[in-house]
């Protein structure tokens, strides 16, 4: 599966925790087809009974989501909204 797509990264983080580790990707992906369009996500892993994914429509939203993931996580934020689809 994944050699049919296009990986395009954007954002990495890993934020320490008392409970472990907190990773946080953004990045775009596409079929590996020529003119396929991109579809920005982001993902979240390490947390519980938390939101773990959240998609963009442009690569401007996906950086800007990608920071308002951080400061939410970090506890300098509210909880990013899902953009409308």
């Amino acid at each position: 599966m994944l050699d049919q797509m296009t990986l395009y990264p954007i954002a990495d983080d890993v934020l320490f925790a008392p409970g472990g580790r907190v990773v946080v990707r953004t990045y775009g992906v596409a079929p590996a087809t020529s003119g396929a369009s991109v579809s920005y996500r982001t993902w979240v892993t390490g947390i519980r009974d938390q939101p773990r994914y959240w998609h963009w429509g442009h690569f401007e939203d996906a950086a800007s989501g990608h920071r308002r993931v951080l400061e939410w996580l970090t506890g300098r934020g509210p909880r990013p909204a899902q953009p409308p689809t």
